[in-house]
């Protein structure tokens, strides 16, 4: 059995943190896993960004309330389901991913937590383990599924480094420069023919 894996946010829909800082005007929260591969970093900038500004969970969410997935990712996942188990693995958490999900026919989505106090303050963030991505390719793998993963950042290239086959969606240039090894495409059509090339199955688009 063949498993596909997927990141979520600048594969199937916008960036949350970029969304936020163009309503906010914040430019320091556009720093996503694109410009520093390091998360733990890039966490604790944001948290203490947020805490500079006074800014909520609840605002976050309502900014991600009004949302959609990419165009043509809601049909690409459909299309994907149909010819693979899927599972999306991402760095983002519950608490801003749930609307989004529903619009993508809520499929199975394993990521992280946030921490707040009673006035919407995010204390914390609560890691599901270290490298989440790569472990859970690493226990599929166990279970005997063939992985194809597909990512567009730092944090994705370990989880396409253990998957059978690892492809770029929508990666910067940085990325792609640094990771030669992996296919890079920038279209759904491309990525439903990646995704057909790296099975060991009969498949068509």
């Amino acid at each position: 059995m063949e498993l596909a894996c997927l990141d979520l946010e600048g594969v199937l829909i916008p960036e949350i943190w970029i969304a936020f800082a163009e309503e906010t005007g914040i430019d320091a929260l556009k720093a996503t896993t694109r410009d520093i591969p390091d998360y733990d970093v890039l966490m604790k900038q944001r948290l203490r960004i947020l805490d500079e500004h006074g800014l909520t969970l609840p605002q976050i969410q309502d900014t991600i309330s009004r949302l959609s997935p990419l165009e043509g990712a809601a049909e690409f996942l459909d299309w994907l389901r149909e010819r693979f188990q899927v599972v999306i693995l991402s760095d983002t958490f519950y608490e801003f991913a749930a609307p989004l999900m529903k619009q993508l026919g809520h499929p199975t989505l394993l990521c992280h937590r946030l921490e707040s106090d009673a006035k919407g303050r995010i204390t914390d963030y609560r890691l599901r383990q270290t490298d989440p991505k790569r472990q859970s390719v690493r226990a599929f793998q166990l279970l005997n599924y063939r992985v194809i993963a597909a990512g567009d950042s730092y944090n994705d290239t370990t989880m396409l480094a253990q998957a059978e086959a690892g492809i770029l969606f929508h990666a910067p240039q940085n990325v792609i420069e640094e990771f030669p090894q992996f296919p890079a495409v920038h279209n759904f059509h491309d990525l439903k023919r990646a995704f057909v090339d790296a099975s060991v199955r009969e498949l068509s688009l």
